[in-house]
């Protein structure tokens, strides 16, 4: 019988990456975009996500 898993792995990125997340939700905070457009947009700038799904006889 087949199961089905899904594993989602969060890991930081590189350091050029970081600062580049953080002057991205900055510079739109000094705009005034909304924070909550601005946030998720640099944490996906920032974060390493990646999503994989498996499936393993048992």
């Amino acid at each position: 019988m087949p199961r089905f898993g899904l594993t989602i792995d969060v890991w930081p990125r590189d350091l050029p990456f970081s600062l580049l997340g953080v002057a991205v939700a900055g510079y739109a905070h000094w705009t005034g975009v909304p924070a909550e457009v601005a946030d998720p947009v640099a944490l996906l700038i920032v974060l390493d996500i990646r999503i994989r799904r498996s499936r393993r006889r048992i």
